[in-house]
Order: C-alpha cells, then sequence, then structure tokens
C-alpha cells in the first residue's frame, strides 16, 4: 500500500467514526431537557437558535479532536514511510517536575524528537511553562525538540503565546515549523507531499 493509500484509508476511517461519534451524541441530546433554553431567551437567543448552538458547540469538540488526532497520525506516517527506524508515542519522565510524570514525543526519529499539532489556540500562560519544562526535558534525555504546528492561532493573546513558545524552544536549540514551513517541512523531510494529498482527499469527500 502506499503512502497516499494509507493516509486516505486513514481519513475513511476517521470520517466514519467521527460521523458516529456526531451522530451519537445528537441523538442523546433529543433525550435531553432543555430547560437552560431560558437563560438563552432571556439574553436574545431564540429556542430554535440555541438548539442550533447546542448541536454546534457539540460538533465541533468531536470535529476539534477528531482533526487534530488525524492531521497528527498522518504525519506520522509520512515519517514511518521514509524512516523504518521511526517510533510513535514515546514516553520519557519528567526529571524537572512532579507533573506531570511523563512527557510523549508524538513521533521519534533518531535524535529528532517531533512534537505534532494541527493548531494551539491555548491562551493559558501555564501552557508556557509546561512546554518550557516539556522540551527541556527532551533536550536533557539527548533529543532535539521539533515542534510542527499546520495552523497558527488567529486570537492576539494565542499568538503571543506561540511566540514565547518560539523563544524557548530557540534557546534550547530546538525547531518550529509553522503554517506553510510545516506543510514544506514535512514534504521536504519525507518525501511525501501531505497537502497535496489532503486538498484531493478534501475535494473528493466535498464535491458533491
Amino acid at each position: 500500500m502506499t503512502i497516499k493509500e494509507k493516509i486516505i484509508e486513514l481519513a475513511n476511517s476517521y470520517s466514519e467514526n467521527l460521523k458516529v461519534k456526531i451522530d451519537n451524541r445528537v441523538a442523546e441530546m433529543k433525550e435531553d431537557n432543555n430547560y437552560h433554553y431560558l437563560i438563552y431567551r432571556v439574553l436574545g437567543v431564540t429556542t430554535n437558535e440555541g438548539r442550533l448552538i447546542d448541536v454546534y458547540q457539540n460538533k465541533g469538540r468531536f470535529l476539534y479532536k477528531y482533526a487534530g488526532s488525524f492531521l497528527e497520525e498522518a504525519t506520522i506516517l509520512c515519517f514511518e514511510n521514509k524512516f523504518k527506524q521511526a517510533q510513535r508515542k514515546i514516553k520519557i519522565p519528567n526529571k524537572l517536575g512532579l507533573r506531570p510524570k511523563t512527557f510523549e514525543i508524538d513521533c521519534l526519529v533518531d535524535n529528532n524528537a517531533y512534537e505534532i499539532k494541527w493548531r494551539d489556540a491555548t491562551t493559558d500562560g501555564d501552557h508556557i511553562t509546561k512546554e518550557h519544562t516539556r522540551v527541556k526535558n527532551i533536550k536533557n534525555a539527548g533529543f532535539k525538540p521539533i515542534r510542527i504546528m499546520y495552523y497558527y492561532p488567529n486570537r492576539t493573546q494565542a499568538i503571543r503565546i506561540q511566540e514565547t513558545l518560539k523563544t524557548v524552544d530557540a534557546g534550547l536549540k530546538g525547531e518550529e515549523y509553522f503554517g506553510d514551513d510545516a506543510w514544506n517541512f514535512i514534504k521536504n523531510e519525507t518525501g511525501v507531499n501531505l497537502l497535496k494529498i489532503l486538498e484531493n482527499i478534501a475535494k473528493e469527500k466535498t464535491k458533491k
């Protein structure tokens, strides 16, 4: 099976599972009580609009989770296709703090420790501390931290957090690839044009 076929198969699997999750959740919501719609109406939101908001909020939670997991796994497939020694989901102990007990490396290729994210909208300052600790542990374990994030956040505070994380990684001799640089990095590093493959899959799935 080619890498393109593997990614298509992965996309189909995620798509089917996502649909099942969403359909089940929407069916469950039909049995929920809607007493809280009173507050929606007090705030000028109609009952019908409130129902749609609740439905799409739940759909969104599943969608964001599945989107991130899918893109992470598709990226790992690209590394595994190029590097037979690639390892996924490697845990290392946190030797610089009590929590968390371990940090996870999404994909390890020789000494390159890849963290793969589809996007990061975090605005919590604690995120910086945790990320700093994670990267230091990876560095101390003898690996090079490399962060790949395909979509940059839109909000000012989230962007500020990402810029700080970039500085943290640079200080520890790590690498960061965002947006177009992330797609190009995967293409150059693995020989797989992941963006083009995903664009073709998206076109096929949404052409109707």
